[in-house]
């Protein structure tokens, strides 16, 4: 079990509660957090902190992660030796790992909101290789470094100044930009340090280089962020519409059959209470399936739904129709969907959603998966989900 670690204090002198501040939109930790749960290697993310403001600003965060990969995550206390000034990151991973069980750690640091997923995916590849004990982050800087000697004077550490190489030329040298660092629980606790053994190292953007540690480092950090694309989704726009599949989505997708030859389905109450609620708040509601049985008009009446398209060869069809008879966007439709067909319809809708156990190709495009499986009441939590502030929006510190 691959295991992520981001060890987060409310102590911060340079900056207040800096891993909550707000940078490019959302609190600093949500992107080292949005990185490690989109990471396919890593199975669960911890977040370890002393603070009761953190731990309910990630909380509130889990609603702003893509794809619903937020079940990943989960937050959990640390000591306050281990939140002090004084005490090490080591200190903090050991005091975690006498108490959690997993195989490999990666240790991931809060102040590197430049951190991509594409970039922990490489570090685990490196980690797998043979013979490989840790993995750590670096950037490749090609800068002529200096000392100062006992008389005050300087000198080249790597190059010489009477054969200055052209920057083309020079191979210069790997920083450590802090971003993260790979190794096994085994070494962990052996070594007492977050990398040894055989190293090896995964080249990281030159920008990374930069970590958030003073005041100045934010502005220069969050102007990267947008040079870089790095910014959070738009969040959930304004649903006037909201339409789902049938199998698969409000059942399990399962086709039961009596001992007299007669198709069953399960559906789920919890949905009927979301049908309800949305309703209440004068939001259309409606399916929209490929099938044409019985069995789903009979549940759609008993849901009170506005809108019932079966037969549908092309749903995405079917739904911009919907929208142009009634004036709305297709920005303002929530559609789930768990098969191929579903996957044109989540593309072009303002928030497309499926079930935990949809297939890959859908939950690829989708805005939130959930953490129920189709039946088990996937409607009653994308409605609570619908309801939620944004994460920006609700964050307090106290």
């Amino acid at each position: 079990m691959n295991v992520a670690f981001i060890p987060v204090r409310g102590g911060s002198k340079s900056i207040p509660l800096k891993n909550i501040k707000p940078i490019s939109g959302k609190p600093l930790v949500y992107w080292t957090i949005r990185a490690a749960c989109s990471c396919k290697y890593i199975d669960k993310v911890y977040v370890a902190t002393d603070s009761n403001s953190i731990r309910e600003t990630v909380e509130n965060c889990k609603a702003g992660i893509e794809r619903g990969l937020s079940v990943k995550v989960e937050v959990i206390g640390r000591s306050v030796e281990s939140a002090s000034d004084t005490a090490t990151t080591e200190y903090a991973m050991l005091e975690f790992a006498h108490h959690y069980s997993f195989d490999n750690i990666v240790l991931i640091q809060a102040t590197s909101p430049l951190l991509q997923v594409e970039d922990l995916n490489r570090g685990f590849e490196k980690f797998q290789m043979e013979g490989t004990d840790s993995v750590l982050s670096v950037v490749h800087q090609k800068r002529f470094h200096w000392e100062n000697d006992e008389s005050g004077y300087v000198h080249p550490t790597n190059y010489d100044v009477f054969s200055r190489p052209r920057r083309q030329d020079f191979n210069g040298h790997l920083v450590e930009n802090g971003a993260f660092y790979i190794t096994s629980k085994e070494k962990l606790l052996s070594s007492k340090s977050r990398i040894s053994g055989n190293i090896k190292a995964v080249e990281m953007s030159e920008d990374t280089f930069f970590e958030i540690d003073e005041p100045s480092d934010w502005v220069i950090v969050e102007t990267l962020m947008k040079k870089n694309g790095i910014t959070a989704s738009a969040g959930i726009p304004e649903i006037k519409i909201f339409l789902t599949d049938c199998d698969g989505c409000l059942t399990d997708g399962g086709m039961y059959y009596s001992e007299f030859g007669d198709e069953l389905k399960k559906f789920n109450t919890r949905d009927g209470m979301g049908f309800a609620i949305l309703k209440k708040r004068g939001i259309i509601t409606g399916i929209v399936t490929s099938e044409e049985v019985d069995l789903n008009r009979r549940r759609a009446k008993k849901l009170d739904l506005d809108i019932l398209e079966t037969g549908c060869k092309d749903k995405l069809a079917v739904v911009k129709k919907i929208c142009e008879d009634r004036g709305i966007s297709l920005n303002n439709v929530c559609y789930i969907g768990d098969d191929i067909n579903d996957i044109d319809i989540m593309k072009s809708v303002g928030y497309g959603c499926c079930p935990k156990d949809a297939i890959p190709e859908v939950k690829l495009v989708a805005d939130y998966i959930t953490m129920a499986n189709g039946g088990e009441g996937v409607i009653r939590e994308i409605v609570d989900q619908i309801s939620m502030p944004v994460c920006s929006e609700i964050i307090s510190v106290r």
